[in-house]
């Protein structure tokens, strides 16, 4: 099992969530982040531009088994790409265990 992280912006996360669907990812948490990074910011606030560092993104957690992190990344790739300067970071870690609190479910038998 891995954990997948991933960091996307706000702008792209229907398409995300849809990609993960078709390929059958079920189940993920998200939240709404700041961060700072590359991509700077400009408010426009009475025909001024002012430019800030602090950045809004969307951060997906996601646990799946081996046999789905490649199509999970290629979704996330796929479908969270503009091309520019801010498209989001994508972090895979292994998951140790995983458990279904109702069925006491362990493994990947946990995931479905």
């Amino acid at each position: 099992m891995k954990k997948i992280e991933a960091i996307i912006r706000k702008s792209m996360f229907t398409k995300v969530k849809d990609a993960l669907l078709n390929v059958e990812v079920n189940f993920f948490t998200y939240w709404d982040v700041t961060g700072v990074g590359n991509e700077k910011q400009g408010q426009v606030y009475r025909g001024v531009t002012y430019s800030t560092s602090d950045i809004q993104r969307r951060y997906l957690s996601i646990v799946v088994s081996d046999e789905f992190v490649e199509r999970t990344i290629k979704a996330i790739l796929e479908s969270a790409y503009s091309g520019e300067v801010g498209d989001g970071k994508i972090f895979v870690f292994p998951a140790e265990e995983a458990y279904r609190i109702r069925t006491k479910e362990t493994g990947k038998k946990s995931l479905n």
